[in-house]
């Protein structure tokens, strides 16, 4: 065996420190992704995998896209970095330009960054810096949702409501948290958005007795949970939040790192449930996952609020290294094109019936307490074993890989999200995996 390949086949695992990764448990038994092309991956010794959840929520055109990489490979070899303070390259205007147009109408004026957690945190720090302008300094409370996730910034962890990724960090004083909005009791096996707990929303009319509403700066909120394992909004829920910061003068950010970009149906999900927040957080999808980063998406008032004082006086101190990096804006232009010319930002909404029915057939299998859908995701919560928790999820994604899907488990919940490009029978594939798996899973 050469040197080239026996690099590939049998690589050191001891140096890379893997991220949110039990990284003994893996490195003894590691899971290696050689290539990928379309719908699925390759592993290292040849076998076919179906990724069933977009790599990471992100490859939502598939894999391999050579407009992507030619696109960049251009860019690199005429312009591989600018800087943006104080600075500027065409496709950085032209790529938010782009943008723009997908927006819900009044969002246009697009701050770019490197990933989500930093449209998280950029668009906290927005929410901050707008009241401040506004002679409203004192509105400085942040206030996230239980089983939200919103990054890995000490804003996003802050905001977020996942309790691992709390526990061992400082979190930013006065952040607060809605109740969340899991309620497999009345909703279980919803198909689409769940029919009781709009009144859930009602949890900010308390904070906001609680501690004033005129403390409270920013509510943040996924539209569809993702990483707390596909949770979409009890109907009616989303309209209410909106009714409720308005009336209290609070910014509402719509966290749509998973959700933007066609995984619902339309480029947003705000679009899809007609609930225009005040900023929109991106990343994933706007590159479709070949190139780090992130776009964050401010309405016209919230950025105009922002443009006072001299002219030559900087309105926002805040940015990135990496802010509208040449090869990311050449990637995510070419992702846009490909998204148009192939109608993928509205497939998920063609997709879905047939989706839901392939997931939701899933019901009665053995361990299976709930199934949710909405757009192209979908979670199986599965009942968790006696004092073992998250042991069955993680066993089923195992399972999973070595029978040809890859799937993405939080404790004993699946979660699936295919590419946009997913045929019906792919689909009807990937659930077929997933359903065999279960039921040799005890």
């Amino acid at each position: 065996m050469d040197d080239a390949s026996d690099r590939l086949n049998r690589p050191s695992l001891d140096a890379y420190w893997m991220p949110f990764t039990a990284n003994r448990q893996f490195k003894s038994a590691p899971r290696l992704l050689a290539a990928a092309k379309g719908m699925f991956y390759q592993t290292e010794d040849g076998r076919q995998i179906i990724d069933g959840c977009s790599g990471l929520w992100c490859v939502n055109a598939g894999h391999g896209r050579e407009e992507i990489a030619s696109a960049v490979g251009q860019q690199l070899l005429t312009l591989d970095y600018a800087p943006s303070f104080q600075m500027g390259h065409p496709l950085a205007f032209d790529f938010a330009t782009a943008l723009a147009k997908l927006a819900p109408a009044g969002l246009d004026r697009i701050f770019f960054t490197s990933s989500g957690s930093e449209s998280v945190d950029t668009a906290l720090k927005i929410a901050l810096a707008y009241h401040r302008a506004r002679g409203e300094g004192q509105r400085t409370r942040l206030i996230g949702r239980e089983k939200g996730y919103h990054g890995v910034g000490f804003g996003g962890v802050s905001v977020g409501g996942l309790v691992n990724n709390r526990r061992a960090f400082l979190t930013l004083p006065g952040a607060q948290h809605l109740g969340h909005t899991l309620d497999i009791e009345r909703n279980a096996f919803s198909k689409g958005a769940p029919r009781f707990g709009v009144e859930r929303a009602d949890d900010l009319e308390r904070l906001a007795a609680l501690h004033g509403p005129e403390t409270i700066a920013a509510v943040i909120v996924e539209p569809v949970a993702g990483s707390a394992g596909v949770l979409p909004p009890p109907l009616g829920y989303l309209e209410r939040l909106r009714a409720l910061c308005t009336k209290y003068g609070i910014l509402l950010i719509f966290d749509e790192v998973i959700t933007g970009f066609g995984r619902l149906g339309a480029p947003f999900a705000a679009q899809v449930f007609g609930v225009t927040p005040d900023l929109i957080t991106t990343a994933k999808g706007v590159t479709n996952g070949a190139f780090p980063m992130g776009a964050v998406f401010a309405s016209r008032s919230v950025h105009d609020a922002m443009m006072t004082g001299p002219e030559n006086a900087m309105e926002l101190f805040h940015g990135y290294t990496y802010s509208g990096h040449p090869a990311g804006c050449a990637a995510g232009l070419a992702t846009l094109d490909i998204y148009r010319r192939e109608g993928l930002l509205t497939r998920a909404a063609e997709l879905a019936p047939a989706w839901e029915a392939a997931v939701h057939s899933l019901r009665g299998y053995p361990n299976v307490i709930d199934i949710r859908n909405f757009g192209l995701m979908a979670a199986i919560e599965l009942s968790p074993r006696p004092d073992a928790p998250g042991a069955r999820g993680y066993e089923v994604l195992v399972r999973a890989f070595e029978a040809g899907a890859l799937i993405r488990t939080t404790g004993d919940t699946i979660a699936l999200s295919p590419p946009l490009i997913a045929s019906p029978a792919q689909l009807e594939q990937l659930v077929g995996i997933v359903g065999s798996v279960l039921k040799d899973v005890a």
